[in-house]
């Protein structure tokens, strides 16, 4: 799924439109939006992204405006208390800081097409000077596949030369083996939730897009072909919901070898037992490799229909991919500001609509 702010930013460099991007750099204490988070103001009110909504977004859309008005970046830092925030319930007792830059036409569309795409893994920042770069000079993590840990790459300049430094990432990837009635209902959850998914049956009838959305890739083959493709470069997930016991086993038999961040196959408890025995008993997989299989797959929530085991499945993805591999980016923040002088309130615009 493309960045809807990147994607934003080069539509509006493409046409030279004036935009200012806002962006939260650090956080101390609660806050309705977290680090990284990203807005784009136009100079007629329109708003691409989110900082958080109501009194917080209004206060910074009006210093955007006004940077856009002038011409000039800032920085800003706003505590989040009940003095402002009571009318619309963000009391969220928090401090937050970030940045507003009114100048990102200078980067070029192309720039902001690339973080937009998300084909490969791109640093970018900016600067003390508030100019925006894509840089290899930025310190980073990495993320390895098949890796829970995250290291950050050795720095080639010091930190306090950045403002604020993200790398954006491609999504992680999402196999699910199987296109019935579960698959169909996970696909498109996991199309909103930034995977990229692929769905893989030896059944053509359910592998079209009348069955999943045109953003997910359709594989229609003899199971052997298909497992013997090669895992995705970016961090993986798998899903195994085939159409019975015998295909499910045929399919972890295989995926539990490859190097997946997270492998999930739908069942009981009982079936699970049944398998993993088997697969011990023929030294298909050792225990230490089953233990890597989450089944029954999902997290317990009690549910029942198809569409309620879908949320559950992806709410276990969700969790997993933030505990392995979090958001794939390193932001420095600006630490003075959050606990220094200097710190206001935003302030709530009075209300105009039917709402108290």
């Amino acid at each position: 799924m493309k960045n809807p702010v990147f994607l934003a930013l080069a539509e509006a460099a493409q046409r030279g439109e004036p935009v200012a991007l806002g962006i939260i750099s650090g956080v101390k204490g609660s806050s309705p939006q977290k680090v990284g988070a990203k807005a784009l103001f136009f100079p007629d009110g329109r708003i691409t992204g989110t900082l958080g909504g109501g009194c917080l977004e209004a206060e910074i859309q009006q210093r955007a405006l006004q940077s856009l008005r002038t011409g000039k970046a800032a920085a800003f830092d706003l505590l989040l208390d009940h003095d402002f925030g009571w009318d619309d319930g963000l009391i969220c007792g928090g401090k937050v800081c970030g940045l507003i830059l009114p100048q990102t036409q200078a980067a070029g569309p192309a720039f902001w097409h690339a973080l937009a795409e998300r084909k490969a893994e791109l640093r970018w920042g900016v600067k003390k000077d508030f100019s925006i770069t894509s840089s290899d000079d930025i310190e980073s993590p990495e993320i390895l596949q098949g890796s829970t840990e995250r290291r950050p790459s050795d720095a080639r300049q010091p930190e306090e030369a950045w403002l604020y430094s993200e790398t954006v990432t491609p999504p992680c990837a999402l196999w699910i083996a199987g296109a019935g009635h579960i698959a169909q209902a996970v696909a498109p959850l996991a199309v909103q939730l930034d995977f990229g998914v692929t769905v893989f049956d030896d059944r053509p009838a359910l592998v079209t897009h009348q069955f999943f959305p045109p953003e997910v890739c359709l594989r229609a083959e003899v199971w052997e072909k298909l497992l013997a493709l090669p895992v995705p470069t970016a961090p993986s997930f798998a899903l195994i919901v085939t159409r019975g016991h015998r295909h499910d086993a045929l399919v972890l038999a295989d995926w539990i070898h490859k190097p997946f961040l997270f492998l999930g196959m739908i069942g009981s408890a009982r079936k699970a037992r049944t398998i993993f025995e088997h697969f011990t008993d023929e030294k298909i997989a050792t225990p230490e490799e089953l233990q890597r299989v989450a089944c029954p797959v999902g997290i317990k929530i009690g549910s029942q229909t198809v569409a309620e085991i879908a949320v559950s499945i992806i709410a276990q993805f969700i969790e997993r991919r933030a505990a392995l591999v979090g958001a794939g980016t390193q932001f420095i923040e600006r630490r003075a500001a959050l606990v220094g002088a200097g710190t206001s309130r935003p302030r709530c615009p009075p209300h105009t609509g039917d709402h108290p």
